[in-house]
């Protein structure tokens, strides 16, 4: 690979080619994949339909070939269109491709599950009071539903 002042030399026609592979080898995976299961799993069926119905035997089901082998062909071809989406992600968050995205300057969270598996709903100590999920405990004769909501409800009396 060419070191940053031999890539600045380069013609811009010269830069497009060296990246060409480099740009488009996982929208090309994704696009193959594709391709293959159109294939696979609509096109050949029905042209095994017709040439058996053209033949006059009787109408089998179509094998789908890459099925074949415990489906070991979609299993990698998923790992492979996983990793490369994820590798892409990476590249992009270090601000790769002349000038992408910056790396953020603190990490990105979410407050989902904030108060210690509460799933992000009321903890225990808030006026709803309750368990984990944010719900109330049932009182004795009361459903859990409205056991702390209105104490004087129509739908407490039981």
């Amino acid at each position: 690979m060419a070191t940053q002042k031999e890539y600045e030399k380069l013609s811009d026609s010269d830069k497009k080619k060296e990246d060409w592979m480099n740009a488009k080898w996982r929208p090309m995976m994704g696009w193959i994949y594709m391709l293959t299961c159109v294939t696979d799993f609509i096109i050949f069926p029905i042209l095994w339909a017709m040439l058996q119905a053209a033949l006059k035997q009787p109408v089998s089901a179509w094998q789908p070939i890459t099925l074949q082998g415990a489906g070991l062909f979609h299993l990698s071809m998923g790992a492979i269109i996983g990793v490369a989406a994820f590798g892409r992600t990476q590249e992009k968050l270090a601000g790769a491709n002349n000038g992408g995205m910056q790396p953020v300057g603190q990490s990105v969270t979410t407050t989902y599950g904030s108060h210690g598996g509460s799933m992000g709903m009321s903890s225990p100590s808030s006026s709803m009071g309750g368990n984990s999920m944010g719900m109330s405990k049932p009182s004795a004769g009361k459903s859990a539903r409205f056991a702390e909501a209105d104490p004087d409800s129509v739908f407490d009396r039981g």
